[in-house]
């Protein structure tokens, strides 16, 4: 299967507790959206605010390769009626935030259309290989014939149970 590029919608909150845990998680938990990404597709969030009603950041704030083809369910419980799938992702640690504003003349995403904002309703969008390129070295992410050894991506934490609110 080739490999295939998204990007997700997520604030920056949640998408630090997601590079924190070593996870992905698109639209609030929906197993049809995490889903749709395959073992080394590429993944990068793009976050339009800091927090939920936070100020705007508009901003690609992580980027990664998806680590296996299992998605999970987050909820412990067998009966547990609102579900969060995830699935886990190799984020490339060391990348640095990219404001998406001077990429916009250069991304098929933000060039094809003037409300390119709309494209990104439903909280995942297939990427263009020229896209994921762009915002990739925007991300300062090397390329995979590129990394030395100690520039491998990892995930290094291991999820743990979170008390208080849930991360969507």
């Amino acid at each position: 299967m080739a490999i295939r590029f998204w990007l997700g919608v997520v604030q920056r909150d949640h998408v630090r507790d997601a590079v924190r845990m070593g996870i992905g998680q698109l639209n609030h938990g929906s197993r049809e959206a995490i889903s749709r990404l395959h073992e080394a597709d590429g993944l990068v969030y793009y976050s339009p605010r800091e927090t939920l009603d936070g100020e705007p950041l508009r901003a690609f704030t992580a980027i990664g390769r998806v680590a296996d083809n299992d998605v999970y369910s987050a909820d412990r419980r067998v009966d547990a009626a609102a579900r969060q799938w995830r699935r886990r992702i190799d984020w490339y640690r060391p990348a640095v935030e990219a404001p998406i504003h001077p990429l916009k003349p250069h991304l098929d995403l933000t060039t094809s259309s003037r409300n390119w904002g709309v494209k990104l309703r439903p909280g995942l969008v297939e990427l263009s290989r020229h896209d994921w390129e762009a915002i990739r070295l925007a991300m300062r992410m090397p390329a995979p014939e590129d990394r030395r050894p100690h520039d491998r991506i990892i995930a290094d934490v291991v999820p743990e149970p979170r008390e208080g609110p849930t991360w969507y």
